[in-house]
């Protein structure tokens, strides 16, 4: 009887699955390059501007990194017809919520509105690509903004700086090697003409996607895309496309990190592959099998069974030229770094030698699949994806199909991708300490973590 329930169960999921991947939407160039996706999606009153610059960390030269995620919060100084200042006012007094981030590849923008303010969105995101304001006011406003985010979330957050140190060390040599967030000494060298140059090179249409998801009716809303961005010059400048050319790792780099924390923690990071190649798909179903849920392999053994862990977790960060799959540990009391790395590779040492079973395997692709519905739940999630299938695969449609590249996967692909890639000479080891456990010059000796038990 369980049995048939849990059939049952399963061919729900499947077929509601395949009912919330129907997805529609237009799609199309403006003669400025811009390109439009539209969603119309009618069943409640609101509506989702975006805007996705193909712009990130990577595309920065050498001697300028941070500016990506610098020009996040500079691109809401407003413009010639938006107060300094009052581009958030302006939006939450029209009901509305608006955000931005900055990832190593991209910078994307999104208002969500009730959807009598269509035009309202569509004004403030031509405004920004059209003549935002870069000036010395708005420049020294932002770095101070700029720098306390960096100590609020980096140096003052326990294990904060983890994506610094892994890109450093995985990428080194490549435009992966620094994160989004950069280097203060790189913004405050800048002079105000290198902050234009960066405007004029990467907030340009031909370089820009504008998603809109949600209650609109198509063919009015191209009329006002048209009034609103078609008068946008194309950008003439050539847009950089960095390369990402990752050197050869000589053997696993260990880096100790001693940080203001009062539990050490392990980090192990493998590179990955591009995110949408095979490998990057049965990696993404290996992080669920280690550390999706409760149920996972690391959950189970490390924190439930052994009690060796306070938390571990599998994380897999997904880019467009490579990646890296981290596990993040934190030991409980009485067992040490050493230790519970050791059971982790433990762990891993199992996924290569030892296919999932079938049961446990099926599971997988029912978590993967429930994460597609639950994905999708909203209108802003939608112009989202959208948006990141053009410009990372070229091909929006993939907001309905990509199930069937995680659907493809094999056991056998998970064995595959453990042995290739999360081996010795493709890892980096973190193991960060308390700082007072740091020596001082003169100091012979290095106060060690609590022993086995």
């Amino acid at each position: 009887m369980m049995r048939k329930i849990s059939l049952l169960l399963t061919l729900s999921l499947v077929l509601s699955v395949a009912m919330a991947q129907n997805i529609e939407f237009e799609e199309y160039d403006l003669d400025n390059g811009l390109h439009v996706i539209l969603h119309q999606d009618n069943t409640t009153p609101i509506v989702t501007v975006a805007v996705l610059y193909h712009v990130g960390s990577k595309n920065e030269p050498p001697g300028r990194t941070g500016f990506a995620h610098f020009f996040e919060h500079l691109m809401f100084e407003g413009s010639p017809n938006i107060g300094r200042g009052e581009y958030f006012k302006i939006i939450q007094a029209a009901g509305g919520t608006l955000n931005a981030n900055t990832s190593n590849d991209r910078t994307y923008y999104y208002q969500t509105l009730p959807s009598n303010q269509l035009e309202l969105g569509l004004y403030m995101e031509s405004e920004r690509m059209l003549h935002a304001v870069i000036d010395s006011t708005g420049i020294a406003t932002q770095k101070e903004v700029v720098k306390e985010e960096k100590r609020l979330r980096v140096d003052n957050q326990p294990y904060g700086s983890i994506l610094e140190k892994m890109l450093a060390n995985a990428y080194k040599g490549t435009n992966y090697e620094w994160a989004p967030i950069g280097s203060f000494a790189d913004i405050d060298a800048a002079t105000e003409a290198d902050f234009v140059d960066f405007y004029e090179t990467f907030y340009v249409p031909n370089n820009a996607t504008l998603s809109i998801a949600g209650d609109i009716d198509i063919a009015q809303t191209k009329k006002l895309v048209e009034a609103y961005f078609g008068e946008i010059k194309r950008g003439t400048k050539e847009i950089p496309r960095p390369t990402i050319d990752a050197p050869e790792l000589d053997g696993t780099v260990e880096e100790t990190v001693f940080d203001n924390i009062q539990v050490p923690a392990v980090i192990q990071g493998y590179r990955m592959p591009p995110q949408g190649t095979d490998d990057y798909y049965a990696l993404q179903l290996l992080t669920q099998l280690l550390s999706g849920g409760q149920s996972s392999r690391f959950q189970k053994t490390l924190v439930d069974e052994k009690g060796m862990a306070l938390a571990v977790q599998a994380i897999p960060l997904g880019l467009e030229d490579g990646g890296l799959f981290i596990n993040f540990a934190l030991p409980n009391g009485g067992y040490s770094t050493e230790d519970l790395a050791a059971e982790i590779d433990k762990l891993v040492e199992e996924v290569k030698n030892q296919p999932v079973p079938e049961r446990e395997f099926q599971k997988l692709k029912n978590q993967i699949e429930n994460n597609f519905i639950s994905g999708y739940g909203s209108v802003q999630s939608i112009a989202e994806s959208l948006a990141d299938y053009h410009v990372y695969f070229g091909d929006a449609n993939l907001i309905n199909t990509e199930i069937e590249r995680y659907r493809k996967v094999s056991r056998e692909d998970l064995m595959k991708v453990a042995k290739k890639y999360l081996v010795p000479e493709n890892k980096i080891v973190l193991t960060y300490r308390p700082k007072s456990e740091q020596q001082k010059p003169g100091d012979t000796k290095l106060k060690k973590e609590g022993g086995n038990r």
